[in-house]
């Protein structure tokens, strides 16, 4: 039997915030806005790519969010929210809702969701989610979400962000 090996811990970082936020800008990714309401009704909205599937069975996504955010307490404590993937016509709403903006939601198209929570008319895809865990990993909130409801525009043309800018697809 060989001797158990000795946990080991990550290295300092060899780069910059700078460079590593650079080189994680050459991931592209789609754009979503998670939408929720307040205990008191209010409605959330934010914009958000880190977006991704965990699990079929049970239906399961996650999403992560800044600890500083101004919604973090409303999403840290909700039951549901809905996360809206935003069609290539949808750039102007992904940067309305990507930095504080008071009266965000002023002329924003949107339907309530079965839960309460805000989903986009014209999104390419929606999932109105059950806030079932969330995981603190350094600066940010990981939410996994169990998916209640989902709908999809089929054929709708995605909007996706990457090197900093905003993208629709080209089919290769």
């Amino acid at each position: 039997m060989s001797p158990p090996v000795p946990l080991r811990q990550a290295s300092s970082p060899s780069f910059s915030l700078r460079e590593f936020r650079a080189a994680l800008s050459m991931f592209a990714t789609g754009v979503t806005i998670v939408t929720a309401r307040t205990a008191t009704g209010d409605l959330v909205g934010l914009t958000a790519n880190s977006f991704n599937s965990v699990s079929l069975a049970p239906p399961l996504v996650l999403w992560s969010l800044a600890q500083a955010a101004g919604s973090m307490p409303t999403l840290r404590t909700g039951s549901h929210y809905a996360i809206n993937i935003l069609a290539a016509d949808q750039k102007a709403l992904a940067e309305r809702f990507s930095g504080k903006r008071e009266g965000r939601w002023a002329g924003v198209a949107w339907r309530e969701g079965v839960s309460g929570s805000p989903l986009l008319t014209g999104a390419a895809a929606t999932f109105e989610c059950f806030n079932r865990s969330r995981y603190e990993e350094g600066d940010h909130v990981i939410f996994v979400g169990e998916v209640e409801r989902c709908t999809h525009r089929a054929g709708a043309a995605p909007l996706l962000f990457h090197g900093g800018k905003f993208y629709t697809e080209h089919p290769l």
